[in-house]
């Protein structure tokens, strides 16, 4: 038997242990990143599996890839509308909020300890960054949903403050160890690290989309491994060339991710997993390179760290930054308090091993005590602080499950399935009521082993699957369309005009989108614009009613064949 077969054994069983443990997560109340570092300690060689493991060098290069993963990830998934949204408030978080944990740590840090002030800094640099996997699945496991706006501005700071934690780490370890001056070579090395990194996601990511579209390969399994290798090649440019390579990973995937190109859905998808893999096998191979018995001997330390950092450094860096853009007191306060601590600090712990640094040992033990107890604590109350705060909402009305197909090349359309939900409000009307926007065609409905054909008098039912070709630009509406009748939107329909047919009742638009129009029931929105124009409808005429504006968009004869409707948000926006 080889070596390497002996390997693969052993890590199939570490990750499947890590992925069956997970499903306690939820019950626990734990986050996941706790139960797969339990794991990896009990596999050490001081636990029940006895694995001897001990190569900083290894875990720190292991580590090294799957945090660009798992930040090329989170890049992915953060949409730019939330980034636009909380830009402010998310960039000081990330930036100035992880500045002032630092440092406020750091001084708590070497004083407990009794090492240099450049030491201590180095531990608050470290465990100056959040978990926003973390923090989300927590949320997601309790059942609770946040505000958009408060939601938006946590997956920002934290998909976005690990290349500042990054650069303080590595900045203060030049320091340390290679002389660099603290003053000017340390904001030098600010601006270089991060200016190179932008400027290289930002090139690498454009290019990466310009490639997907037009490459036009044959294997289709291979668009997720084009994308994958694009955003290593961020990674490996910027690093090499003396800027911050999880920077560029990171801006290169929010470029991808917001960008349209083909089998969207299946790269998503295969990098999200790529993602928990990531995370799975750092932990527990960072679990299986700690001793049980150095975190004894620094518990106390530790937690004196963490109670600083989870009780004063937090809500010192974050309520300075928020208030100033009109958050709540109870709002700041649940972003004080979801400061949970993740992968990023530990892999940053490796660091001052690999560099040398004498207090090494013990600033790796201390992290990873700082870690356990701002995960345990933090992570397990989450979801109690949240409801006492009053902050927790019902979800957002959503379709059940979706299947997308997205389009090849440049045609400007995607095939999506639907699954109603037994409360779906699409669920017994006919598709002539659904008042789909007229550039949607539903082309197949399938109920149980049978292909129902549509038409107008199709009633849908419970469990039915519908696809939808559309475009892209009227998802949310007929997301909206489909969504379930029981939840409140807290989503608000896109600033776009709905294009609906002349047809289309009036009781019809308001069951679909809760759009309320001062007309009968049984009106034609055609007979709607008619009785009140007073004359021959043309083509851009229209009126305003409650605030929504109804425009005629295409006659065919004498007959008004499409309006379109802008609600009031959207007609201020464009009047303003």
């Amino acid at each position: 038997m080889f070596l390497i077969d002996q390997i693969l054994l052993l890590a199939a069983v570490l990750i499947l242990v890590g992925v069956i443990s997970s499903k306690a997560s939820a019950r626990l109340g734990l986050p996941v990143l706790v139960l797969f570092l339990i794991v990896g300690m009990l596999a050490g060689e001081r636990g029940i599996g006895g694995i001897a493991f001990d190569s900083p060098g290894a875990a720190h290069a292991l580590g090294t890839v799957a945090l660009a993963l798992i930040l090329y990830d989170g890049g992915l998934q953060t949409p730019l509308s939330s980034i636009r949204s909380v830009w402010k408030p998310a960039a000081l978080l990330a930036t100035l909020g992880v500045l002032v944990t630092a440092l406020i740590t750091g001084v708590a840090a070497a004083w407990i300890l009794g090492l240099s002030l450049l030491e201590g800094l180095l531990i608050g640099a470290i465990v100056g960054s959040t978990d926003a996997a973390a923090v989300f699945a927590q949320l997601r496991n309790a059942g609770i949903h946040i505000r958009k706006r408060l939601k938006s501005t946590l997956e920002v700071e934290s998909a976005s403050n690990d290349p500042m934690a990054i650069f303080l780490t590595v900045g203060l370890l030049e320091v340390l160890v290679h002389d660099v001056p603290f003053g000017l070579g340390l904001l030098t090395l600010f601006v270089q690290q991060m200016g190179i990194g932008a400027a290289i996601g930002l090139g690498v990511g454009w290019t990466a989309v310009a490639i997907i579209n037009r490459i036009h390969l044959q294997a289709s399994g291979m668009y997720p491994v084009l994308v994958t290798a694009c955003g290593l090649l961020a990674f490996g440019l910027a690093a090499n060339l003396g800027g911050s390579g999880f920077l560029a990973i990171f801006v290169a995937g929010v470029v991808v991710g917001n960008s349209r190109f083909v089998f969207q859905r299946g790269v998503f998808l295969f990098h999200d997993g790529l993602a928990w893999l990531s995370q799975i096998t750092m932990f527990v191979v960072l679990g299986l390179l700690i001793d049980p018995k150095g975190l004894l001997e620094v518990w106390l330390e530790g937690l004196l760290i963490a109670f600083v950092l989870i009780f004063l450094a937090r809500p010192l860096a974050v309520w300075p930054m928020m208030q100033p853009f009109g958050f709540e007191r109870k709002e700041i306060a649940l972003v004080s308090w979801v400061g949970l601590r993740g992968s990023v600090p530990i892999v940053l712990a490796i660091f001052p091993l690999i560099f040398g640094v004498p207090a090494a040992p013990l600033i790796f033990n201390v992290v990873f005590f700082v870690v356990l107890i701002s995960a345990t604590v933090q992570g397990g109350t989450l979801a109690h602080v949240a409801r006492r705060l009053g902050l927790a909402e019902a979800p957002p009305a959503k379709p059940a499950a979706t299947l997308e197909i997205t389009s090849l090349d440049t045609v400007n359309a995607d095939i999506v399935e639907y699954t109603l939900a037994a409360d779906s409000r699409a669920v017994g009307r006919r598709l002539s009521e659904l008042a789909l926007p007229e550039s949607t065609v539903i082309a197949m409905i399938t109920r149980a082993k049978d292909v129902i054909p549509p038409r107008g008098s199709t009633a849908l039912r419970a469990n039915d699957h519908l696809f939808a070709v559309l475009r892209p630009d009227t998802r949310p509406f007929v997301d909206r369309t489909f969504s379930q009748a029981g939840q409140v939107a807290t989503d608000p329909l896109p600033d776009l005009e709905l294009r609906l047919k002349g047809s289309t009742r009036v009781e019809d638009v308001r069951n679909s989108y809760g759009i309320h129009l001062p007309a009968a029931d049984g009106d034609s929105l055609e007979r709607v614009i008619r009785e009140r124009l007073k004359q021959d409808p043309a083509v851009d005429e229209g009126l305003v009613l409650d605030g929504t504006r109804l425009r005629v968009c295409e006659m065919i004869g004498p007959r008004i064949a499409t309006v379109g409707l802008l609600l009031p948000r959207a007609e201020a926006a464009v009047g303003g």
